[in-house]
């Protein structure tokens, strides 16, 4: 139904009333063309000037559409089983989203270890304040609360707040310390988070908590993601089999150090938390810190390991880094990171390809990961793999540029397996039709060696496309 324009307020209207035109008058009025006549108007604006059909009565304005699973997604996503000590919680507390889960809940045993990375960030949000805190004042990992929807970063004395409620009410159910909790938040930035519904989550979430509940965490706390991201691994510490399980989110916003991910792995072995934390820094050098969607760093990066002991009551603990029994356990912890990591890039905002880039011959490690990264995040490398396009030269400029050294006249390009480019220049004879074909696949490996030193790095990327902007331009909506 059209609604009508109410004059405004102090505005007279016209007391003199309406003169009749004549029927011959009106016919004139029809044919004639007035000042404010459409038929005057540029075409763009006669078709924006169009009113809208007034909707039908019963017809609901549409939703927007769920968003299309990754053409990248994995095939099948493991069971995972069991972590002792851990009992998981989701509810949907309507931080943001309607009718779906936006919250996490997990409960661990007395004793529990804990260690975590976080964000570079120098804006980073108060709940990444909050964990940091925690951990330096040897907090144990008895409760974990993680929500998506809002970040609670850049909210002052508010954000602060609001973390320290819902410190006080994890702290309530699990029978700890407020110092034995840690929190997460992912979502939008800069807008004011509400502490109640997510205090009332806690109990909800907590009174149906149980141990098999992976699949359920790993939705609660995604965002733009398209699919829940969930690994699993089973080793033996000495005459123990113990399970490592870890959920991540993570889909744009996605650069080292770190990425604007979620990650929380927990396994059942008894590890101290000083030994855990230097697995999970060492594990992250490859997998967490060696992949970018977009160049992008979050406020609110965190990715945290709990040990709870449980699987390891008749072992003896581990007591240093380098003891042999953890040999298995490091080789399973590495690779569950690394699969965390290839699953997050992978569903990149609008990805649809998976790049591999590997530079050899730099002066330094750090030197080669600068150059890899620089490749990786370069928008015309990027937009040339969505395009399909073999433009190697982009590739040449995206070296160049990245600041470290590299030797013109030695530089060499392969492209799936293929010779592009060698001693700075195209290969003889080069045939793009086997790299064109390399292309149209959803894998893309790229390989440079800057001809300069010994050191070589690896980072993975994914392509930049139409449907990244889509996203983004409408993420607040």
């Amino acid at each position: 139904m059209a609604v009508r324009k109410k004059a405004r307020a102090g505005v007279r209207s016209s007391a003199k009333p309406k003169r009749k035109a004549s029927v011959k008058s009106k016919s004139k009025a029809k044919a004639k063309v007035g000042p404010h006549s459409k038929a005057k108007q540029p075409r763009a604006q006669r078709k924006s000037a169009r009113p809208k059909k007034p909707a039908k009565p019963g017809v609901r304005a549409k939703k927007k559409s769920a968003a299309k699973i990754s053409p990248l997604a994995p095939r099948g996503y493991p069971e995972l089983p069991p972590v002792g000590g851990v009992a998981l919680g989701v509810a949907a507390a309507g931080i943001k989203y309607k009718g779906r889960t936006d919250l996490l809940v997990a409960k661990m045993i007395e004793g529990t270890q804990a260690a975590g990375i976080f964000t570079t960030s120098k804006t980073a949000s108060a709940p990444v304040e909050w964990c940091r805190a925690n951990l330096a004042d040897g907090g144990e990992g008895r409760m974990l609360v993680v929500n998506s929807g809002n970040s609670n970063a850049f909210t002052g004395k508010a954000g602060v707040a609001t973390v320290k409620a819902t410190a006080s009410a994890a702290a309530a159910a699990g029978n700890c310390r407020q110092r034995d909790v840690f929190i997460a938040s992912t979502g939008v930035i800069g807008q004011p988070m509400d502490a109640g519904p997510v205090v009332t989550g806690i109990d909800t979430a907590m009174s149906k908590a149980a141990p098999d509940l992976w699949d359920e965490a790993a939705r609660a706390i995604m965002t733009t993601d398209t699919y829940p991201k969930v690994a699993t691994r089973r080793v033996r510490i000495g005459g123990a089999e113990v399970t490592i399980n870890g959920i991540a989110k993570g889909s744009g916003m996605i650069a080292p150090d770190l990425a604007t991910m979620l990650v929380f792995i927990f396994t059942d072995a008894a590890i101290p938390a000083k030994i855990l934390q230097t697995l999970l820094m060492l594990g992250a050098r490859d997998s967490f810190n060696a992949i970018t969607v977009d160049s992008d760093t979050s406020t609110s990066d965190t990715v945290m390991v709990f040990a709870t002991g449980a699987a390891m009551t008749d072992e003896a603990p581990v007591t240093r880094a380098g003891d042999p029994r953890l040999r298995d356990f490091r080789a399973a912890f590495d690779a569950l990171m690394l699969d965390l990591a290839h699953q997050v890039v992978k569903d990149g905002e609008g990805a649809t390809k998976f790049v591999r880039i590997a530079v050899g011959g730099a002066q330094s490690h750090q030197a080669a990961r600068r150059i890899a990264m620089t490749v990786a995040n370069s928008p015309l490398v990027k937009t040339a793999i969505a395009g399909e396009d073999a433009n190697w030269g982009r590739i040449v400029m995206a070296v160049g540029k990245s600041g470290e050294a590299a030797d013109r006249d030695k530089l060499a390009i392969r492209i799936g397996g293929v010779d592009v480019a060698k001693n700075g220049m195209a290969v003889a004879g080069y045939d793009e039709t086997p790299v064109a074909r390399h292309m149209k696949g959803s894998d893309i490996d790229i390989e440079v060696d800057v001809g300069v030193g010994k050191s070589s790095a690896v980072v993975w990327t994914c392509d930049l496309t139409y449907d990244y902007i889509r996203i983004n331009a409408d993420y607040r909506s």
